[in-house]
């Protein structure tokens, strides 16, 4: 029996050990870490395998002195858990590399030091698709990491077509998005289906994602998967909004600012309650921001810092029962955890988070997570409200391993828009 628990143990720890941490940011002194597609900062860090497309890296360190920050990649198979490769195995060049440009911050307020880079650079490449960890680290030690950020490296190989649609569940059909796959695999030759796996993220988010689907039907060279039953995603509502372009002027979702302090201190207009409020469709970033400063010329080391508080009021002005809230988009990293924990202010009857934001435009939503039932995923019923109208964006993701392979190659993606017709963007 000792034997048995300790071979338990060991299995357990080695799980562990090879989940790598994905988009966390180490160093309080960090800030606006953003990795996108060159000149499109709406969209995944997705490039093609040995292709000249290249990714913008960006992030700030508050402060006044330049430091030695390093870069490298980790292959990472599709539930994110370390490739059974060497480094030497798929990054050709060198393992770790130094960031040289850098610029320190003008006109602004507050302090700090803009790094940025084009990857891969010449001097490192990756050799094989799959789903890649960004590392940056001080001095060339990899025990001082500063942040992780994921990114995407694509062979596209299979066809994939796919296409949102309203559930035919009666209790469903208003409130869900279905997503229909259909992946042709015939380029890669005498496959068996369970070698596929299949993941779709809604507005690039993970923490709803539908993660290791299996086909439910094969035709041929053709898998099909269910979307009634496995690709079912909660519709939600067009994100909110705050443009913070200008410090100066206050916008139209701004309440305040106050400037007695260095950063100042934005207050957000106090947001309410949707979910009883009709559909309306406008344009938002799903999640995303944008960096962009209305009054100077570059908005990477010229723009401000400011603190901004958000506040969510709840009906009654009372707590929700057994809910945690949280406030997801890209400006929390799209996580539910502390980093997006909202407090509630029992004197004043609301929700708030104090959050430090760069100049930008901003979209953002609110979710609700049961404490009693940590394994439940977050949802935006009782916030914003889930209507299958909304605009929303999903990314599905084709992974293949070959038998006898090391990791998870990523095959195929496609990209799809609820709001178009024919699903394609």
């Amino acid at each position: 029996m000792r034997y048995i628990v300790v071979c338990i143990y060991c299995l357990i720890s080695l799980q562990v050990a090879g989940q790598v941490k994905t988009d966390q940011v180490w160093m309080s002194s960090i800030k606006t870490v953003k990795l996108f597609p060159q000149n499109n900062q709406l969209a995944l860090p997705i490039i093609a395998l040995n292709s000249s497309e290249q990714l913008e890296l960006h992030f700030d360190d508050l402060g006044a002195y330049p430091k030695n920050y390093f870069y490298t990649f980790q292959l990472c198979n599709a539930d994110w858990t370390a490739a059974q490769w060497s480094p030497f195995d798929y990054i050709r060049g060198f393992q770790q590399n130094r960031i040289s440009q850098y610029r320190v911050s003008s006109i602004a307020q507050v302090t700090y030091v803009h790094y940025q880079a084009l990857l891969p650079e010449r001097s490192a490449v990756p050799t094989r698709s799959g789903n890649y960890i960004l590392k940056v680290f001080q001095d060339a030690d990899t025990a001082k990491l500063l942040f992780t950020k994921r990114f995407y490296v694509v062979d596209n190989k299979v066809g994939i077509a796919a296409q949102m649609q309203q559930p035919f569940s009666a209790s469903l059909t208003q409130t869900h998005q279905k997503i229909q796959i259909s992946v042709n695999t015939a380029p890669l030759k005498n496959i068996q289906p369970q070698q596929i796996q299949t993941t779709i993220l809604q507005n690039g988010r993970w923490d709803n994602a539908a993660q290791n689907l299996q086909p439910s039907f094969v035709r041929g060279n053709v898998l099909e998967y269910n979307g009634e039953q496995d690709c079912l995603f909660s519709a939600g509502k067009e994100y909110r909004w705050l443009d913070l372009r200008s410090l100066r002027f206050e916008s139209d979702r701004v309440e305040r600012i106050s400037r007695q302090n260095i950063p100042v201190l934005v207050y957000a207009k106090p947001d309410a309650i949707r979910s009883s409020l009709r559909y309306l469709w406008y344009r938002d970033l799903n999640g995303f921001n944008e960096i962009s400063n209305a009054e100077s010329q570059n908005p990477w080391w010229q723009s401000d810092y400011a603190e901004v508080e958000f506040t969510l009021a709840p009906n009654g002005q009372q707590p929700m029962a057994n809910k945690a809230v949280h406030l997801i988009g890209e400006l929390t990293g799209n996580q539910i955890s502390d980093s997006s924990l909202m407090q509630f202010d029992e004197r004043k009857g609301v929700y708030y988070k104090r959050l430090l934001l760069k100049q930008g435009f901003y979209s953002y939503a609110y979710v609700t997570k049961d404490v009693l039932k940590p394994q439940q995923m977050a949802d935006a019923a009782l916030t914003e409200g889930n209507y299958w109208e909304t605009e929303n964006q999903y990314t599905i993701l084709v992974y293949y391993r070959p038998f006898g392979g090391r990791h998870d190659e990523l095959v195929g993606i496609r990209q799809i828009s609820s709001l178009l017709p024919n699903g394609r963007l």
